[in-house]
């Protein structure tokens, strides 16, 4: 434990040895332990408090950087500063943070609609692929440079599309699994380089799609004509305990099923390679999505919302659901981040970042604009595209939203992003992840 200001100075003497005519004092290394309880609520302290930063300060607004990721990153810097001058070390009790990050990705699953899919055109169906060609583009190059770089293919896979297309909330799935497989700093570099690509998915959208549409003239070629999403509207429910209490009790059974579906499928993996398995919540999310088909299904053949047919699965309540869960396992996850760690590994991780920069501006400009049509609509969906490739979809949007408040409205973009971003990219990305590391 720390005793005291004298015991500071002496730290600071040993280490950068600013007071070398001090006498040498035993040190005493004071570490600060929270219980499970104490651990959520000084999670959701760090969440409010990153809520709080991001009202006050505009930048953390214009980059749509999450309030989990303001607040846990903030207590991770100044655990860093306590880590530097070795005064104090925190321990927590991270038993519930599985819990929530299971509960978050089976709500992904109950997200992943088919029917909606086949419902939304090809155009839905054509970024979907282009944007999976991205996913596995982005952990390509990854192991391509590993090497090069002498990084370990998993740590490397952490700068791919677990952090770029997954962002937060894929990192916080992935890394603490391969981190537990031996391999150190895999959280603090997958939460570093999502950080990273928030902000640099904001920066880069503006500037490849104004080149873009002044370089091909497509200024003027813009289409007012409004897209149909009718399907995509339902009818808002009030707040409603009996929908959550369904909602809640929805997740938890996928969970249920959902883990003997992983130890069926690790049980066939083991069968195979002893090195690699799927981590726990990959059988509840494909039970979400079974679930979410059948519900679907049931809704539309009884007649839906005309008929006063009821949802077997609340959606809307499930996604309510995971947003929460997602807020708070990501604080805690972000919180318990040793940056330190990131030490040995900051030459790597720099380069992989500017790869994965390159990347995204060449594949998004190439790929992405002439796969859906080279028209206005597809160059403002590039803006998009390197906003959630890089970040979170929320970037995508505030990307293309800039573009259109300029140049004009992209009925078609603003409706193929969101779905594909909000819906079934975050599921195609996490089987990709898994099949990446699970080869390895």
């Amino acid at each position: 434990m720390i005793v005291g200001w004298d015991g500071f100075v002496i730290v600071c003497k040993e280490k950068y040895r600013f007071f070398w005519y001090l006498p040498d004092v035993k040190e005493v290394f004071m570490t600060i332990e929270f219980s499970m309880i104490q651990t959520i609520g000084f999670a959701v302290l760090l969440l409010f408090f990153g809520r709080s930063l991001r009202n006050r300060i505009s930048f953390f607004e214009r980059f749509a950087i999450p309030a989990p990721v303001i607040g846990g990153f903030t207590f991770a810097i100044v655990n860093l500063i306590f880590y530097l001058t070795e005064t104090v070390s925190f321990q927590f009790d991270t038993t519930l943070q599985n819990f929530f990050m299971i509960l978050f990705f089976t709500s992904i699953g109950f997200g992943a609609s088919p029917i909606v899919l086949r419902q939304a055109g090809p155009k839905v169906a054509t970024f979907l692929l282009v944007a999976l060609g991205l996913v596995i583009a982005q952990n390509l190059i990854v192991l391509g440079l590993a090497p090069i770089l002498d990084l370990p293919g998993p740590l490397a896979l952490m700068v791919g599309s677990t952090a770029m297309s997954g962002g937060h909330g894929t990192s916080a799935g992935i890394a603490p699994l391969v981190q537990a497989a031996g391999f150190e700093g895999a959280e603090s570099i997958a939460y570093t380089a999502a950080t990273f690509g928030l902000v640099a998915g904001s920066l880069m959208g503006g500037p490849i799609t104004t080149r873009l549409l002044r370089r091909r003239n497509l200024i003027d070629l813009h289409d007012n004509a409004p897209f149909d999403d009718s399907f995509l509207h339902e009818k808002i429910h009030a707040l409603d305990a009996e929908r959550v209490l369904t909602g809640f009790m929805s997740l938890l059974v996928a969970m249920f099923v959902g883990s003997y579906v992983t130890d069926g499928l690790n049980l066939l993996v083991g069968n195979w390679t002893s090195m690699a398995q799927f981590p726990a919540y990959i059988g509840p999310m494909i039970c979400g999505i079974f679930a979410r088909w059948y519900s679907d299904n049931r809704f539309k053949r009884e007649g839906g919302e005309e008929s006063g047919a009821k949802e077997l699965v609340p959606h809307q309540e499930i996604d309510m659901l995971g947003t929460v869960t997602l807020s708070i396992f990501l604080s805690m996850a972000l919180m318990s981040v040793k940056l330190w760690e990131l030490g040995s590994l900051a030459i790597a991780l720099g380069v992989l970042l500017l790869a994965q920069m390159l990347l995204t501006a060449l594949y998004t400009r190439y790929v992405t604009f002439h796969a859906m049509g080279a028209t206005y609509d597809a160059a403002v969906l590039v803006a998009g595209h390197v906003g959630f490739s890089m970040g979170a979809t929320p970037n995508g949007m505030a990307n293309m939203e800039a573009i259109a408040r300029k140049y004009g409205p992209a009925p078609t973009a603003f409706f193929v992003l969101p779905v594909v971003g909000g819906m079934f990219i975050d599921f195609f990305n996490i089987l990709t992840i898994t099949s990446f590391l699970t080869l390895m």
